[in-house]
């Protein structure tokens, strides 16, 4: 028989823990986000639909962006048992300086449109993390900002060969003397990705005044304050080349670069380069014979060619075909610490976050862009721990599996098949 008392208040009290109240109300909404998906939700509560879906879409059917991420969610993990790691090294050692961490900031174009601290929230956490931070040619804060911002950590340039050749030469040793240590020279883009979502929402840059966004920011109203009592929006690094943004965004795509024009940023860049925007062996390879410093195995995010390949599945050939010592960097898809933990498992050196460092800053300004990098942290932490490993240095591809959902037709079993 069950035993019964009168209930002791002192034993009560010990059983009922009150949490303490968060008054401020942007730490709370913070506090609240487990997840980058959580970041993602307040994000789109608090940034108008064109803002938005600028930095959420991805071009045509968004079929690239939908793949990537499917495929960080279709890794099975392999744990070691009875490997005790207590503590976990998550530094690394990349082109030549450290990392905290084993991701950085990706760069992203027109960064204030999405929350007005824009770069300067990006490059001040990863200053504080110990990451580095890369500020895109169309940035919305002056090279020479970003390096106030973050005078003492690594700072890296996003480089668009443009068609006025002479432009980017500039930005290029603009950046060198700034003392940023690594070009990422992009070269995925000849021409704009179809990004369905700005064109059906009449979208623009700078954003224009319609009855649909009048209605839609109405709800909004800190986005729209901060929007008109802050710096004009403009592409800070170009805003002495003249042009309006459309002739500038235009001139930053040229189908005409070449291995060339890599010849000559290489004579003008003194620090490290990398290519971003490699989606076969055959050009990592060539890449490699080229004597760059390393590759981003990227798509752009998915928003340039739709339907192109997925940076975490060429990952692994690429890395057998380039070898242990070239330097192999992803992006692409990634929302949580463990498809970092993956990557690096199968052969990434480094990864890069773009949205996820974008929901961040939606969400809270500087302060969420802290929390991306502490969510993305502590997910890392949890999975080395549980995969029974101490440092990235153990983790190798035995503990990764790569589900397959979209597998290859052969040419050959094509031809079968239409007979």
């Amino acid at each position: 028989m069950v035993q019964r008392q009168v209930p002791n208040p002192a034993e009560l009290l010990e059983l009922m823990k009150f949490k303490k109240p968060e008054f401020n109300g942007k730490k709370r909404r913070l506090d609240s986000a487990l997840t980058i998906d959580d970041l993602r939700t307040i994000a789109k509560r608090r940034t108008p639909k064109a803002a938005f879906d600028y930095t959420d879409g991805a071009a045509e059917g968004e079929l690239s962006l939908t793949r990537a991420r499917q495929a960080f969610q279709d890794v099975e993990f392999h744990p070691g048992i009875l490997r005790p790691a207590p503590t976990v090294d998550t530094s690394v050692e990349i082109l030549g300086g450290p990392s905290a961490l084993p991701f950085g900031i990706a760069p992203t174009g027109f960064t204030r449109l999405m929350q007005t601290e824009g770069e300067i929230a990006g490059a001040g956490a990863a200053a504080a993390a110990g990451i580095p931070f890369t500020l895109s040619t169309l940035g919305t804060t002056s090279i020479e900002g970003v390096r106030e911002t973050n005078p003492h950590g690594r700072n890296w340039f996003q480089l668009y060969v443009m068609r006025d050749r002479e432009i980017s030469y500039e930005l290029a040793r603009r950046a060198a003397a700034a003392g940023f240590d690594t070009l990422q020279f992009t070269v995925d883009t000849p021409v704009a990705g179809a990004r369905l979502r700005d064109k059906r929402n009449g979208f623009s840059i700078p954003p224009q005044l319609t009855l649909g966004t009048i209605v839609n920011a109405i709800p909004r109203p800190w986005w729209w304050y901060d929007f008109l009592t802050t710096p004009k929006l403009e592409f800070a690094s170009l805003s002495t080349t003249g042009g309006t943004v459309g002739e500038l965004l235009d001139a930053a795509m040229d189908p005409t670069i070449s291995y060339d024009d890599l010849a000559v940023i290489r004579d003008i860049w003194p620090g490290k380069i990398v290519i971003k925007g490699v989606q076969n062996v055959e050009d990592s390879v060539r890449l490699r014979d080229e004597g760059v410093d390393g590759i981003v195995l990227s798509n752009h995010g998915g928003r340039q060619l739709d339907r192109a390949p997925i940076p975490f599945h060429l990952l692994p050939e690429v890395r057998r075909a380039v070898g242990d010592e070239f330097t192999v960097m992803v992006d692409t898809g990634i929302m949580n610490g463990a498809d970092i933990v993956a990557a690096v498992a199968l052969g990434a050196d480094f990864t890069l976050i773009g949205r996820a460092y974008l929901y961040g800053l939606m969400a809270g300004g500087r302060a969420g862009v802290d929390r991306t990098i502490q969510i993305l942290r502590t997910e890392i932490e949890r999975t080395m721990r549980l995969l029974g490993v101490a440092s990235l240095a153990e983790l190798e591809p035995a503990h990764v599996t790569q589900l397959t959902r979209l597998v290859p037709v052969s040419r050959a079993a094509a031809a079968v098949e239409v007979r």
